[in-house]
C-alpha cells in the first residue's frame, strides 16, 4: 500500500507460498500467460484434506483471483477454464466436507434462534481475549482476521444480484453500512486498516496470508464459495445472518479485551463501530432478507439453516485450533508477530 498525494494506492499481493501440490499447482501456473494449463495429477483433489492446508490455499488463491488478484498475476486468470475447472472440484470437495459436519434441517427460525443463547461458561476466543489475553494474542488474532476484515463484506456482494425484491433492498442496506454509507474512511475494511496501523501491524490487504493457517482461510473461502454459486444463495444469506447475530457481542468483549490492553482509539472504533450496528443487521437480516426471501422461495429453507450451521463450524475449528495453541504457550500464526 502507497500514498499518492492524499490517496491511498492498494496493490495486490503478491502469491502465497505454497503448502503442497495443489497450492504448487495453482500458485506456479498463475505468473504465466493465461491458456497455460493447470496440471495435476488425477487423484490430488480426492486425496487431499478438504480442510487441510493445501486445498484451502488452493481454493483460496484461486477465489483471489475475483477480488483484487495478485501481483504480477494477469486478470484473465480469473476465467481461465482449465484453473476453473479445478476450482470447480476443490469446491465439490470442500461443499461435500461443509454438508457431511453440519446436520440437515429447515427450522431457520430455531437455528438463529440458538445463536443468541450465550452460553454461560463461554469459551470461545473473543472471551479468552477479554478475560486473559495479552497483546501477542490480541495481535495474532488481528492478524488471522485481517484476511477477511480487509476484504469486508465483499463475499457478501456476490449475493445482491441473486435476490429479488424486498430481501434484495433490505441486504443493500446492511452492505451499504457495511461500506461506511457512501464514506470512503468510514468504510469496515478501512476501519480494520486503522486498526492494524494503531497496534502496529500491516495493514496491506493479504499481508498475513503466508501466516494464516488454513482454519482461518476456510473461513473466508466458505463466503466465497457460497457468493460465487447463485444455488447456494440461500447458504449465503444463512451465513450472513449468522455473522451478523453474533459479531455484536463478539465486538463488545474485543472492545473491552483492547480496552484492557490500552489500546488506542483507531483500534476501539472498529469494534464499538460494530457493537450497535451489527445489532441493527442482525434484524434486517433475520426479518427482511431471510422473511422476505423464505416467503418467495420456501424451499431455500434448509440451504438457509446450512449456511448458519456451516458458519457455526468452521467458526468452532478456528476457535478450537487458537485455543489450543495459546494454552499451551505457543504461538497460532506461522512465527510470532
Amino acid at each position: 500500500m502507497t500514498l499518492v498525494g492524499s490517496v491511498v494506492r492498494e496493490t495486490a499481493p503478491p502469491l502465497p507460498a505454497p503448502r503442497g501440490a495443489l497450492s504448487e499447482a495453482v500458485t506456479a501456473v498463475l505468473p504465466r500467460s493465461p491458456g497455460s494449463g493447470v496440471r495435476v495429477a488425477p487423484d490430488a483433489v480426492s486425496g487431499a484434506d478438504p480442510f487441510g492446508e493445501d486445498l484451502q490455499l488452493a481454493l483460496y488463491s484461486c477465489y483471489e483471483l475475483h477480488y483484487r488478484g495478485f501481483e504480477g498475476v494477469d486478470a484473465e486468470w480469473e476465467w481461465d477454464p482449465d484453473l476453473l475447472r479445478l476450482r470447480g472440484e476443490m469446491e465439490r470437495a470442500f461443499l461435500h466436507a461443509l454438508r457431511d459436519g453440519t446436520a440437515p434441517g429447515d427450522d431457520v427460525t430455531g437455528v438463529l434462534d440458538e445463536l443468541l443463547v450465550e452460553p454461560v461458561d463461554g469459551q470461545g476466543v473473543s472471551h479468552y481475549l477479554r478475560d486473559h489475553g495479552e497483546w501477542w494474542q490480541m495481535r495474532e488474532y488481528l492478524a488471522h482476521r485481517s484476511i477477511y476484515h480487509l476484504k469486508e463484506a465483499d463475499p457478501h456482494a456476490w449475493v445482491i444480484p441473486r435476490l429479488r425484491g424486498h430481501a434484495k433492498a433490505a441486504l443493500v442496506a446492511v452492505e451499504f453500512d457495511e461500506f461506511g454509507g457512501g464514506r470512503g474512511d468510514r468504510v469496515h475494511a478501512r476501519l480494520f486498516a486503522d486498526l492494524l496501523e494503531d497496534v502496529d501491524l500491516d495493514p496491506s490487504y493479504g499481508a498475513y496470508l503466508d501466516r494464516v493457517p488454513a482454519e482461518m482461510l476456510a473461513t473466508v473461502n466458505m463466503m466465497s464459495l457460497f457468493g460465487l454459486h447463485r444455488g447456494l444463495r440461500g447458504a449465503m444469506v444463512g451465513h450472513f445472518a449468522a455473522a451478523e447475530i453474533t459479531t455484536a457481542p463478539s465486538a463488545r468483549r474485543l472492545a473491552g479485551a483492547l480496552e484492557r490492553l490500552e489500546a488506542g482509539p483507531a483500534a476501539l472504533l472498529f469494534y464499538t463501530e460494530h457493537i450497535e450496528a451489527d445489532a441493527v443487521h442482525e434484524q434486517v437480516l433475520r426479518h427482511e432478507v431471510i422473511g422476505d426471501l423464505l416467503q418467495g422461495e420456501p424451499e431455500l429453507a434448509a440451504d438457509v439453516v446450512f449456511g448458519v450451521r456451516a458458519t457455526e463450524l468452521l467458526e468452532d475449528r478456528f476457535g478450537t485450533f487458537v485455543l489450543e495453541r495459546w494454552r499451551s504457550g505457543r504461538p497460532s500464526l506461522d512465527g510470532r508477530l
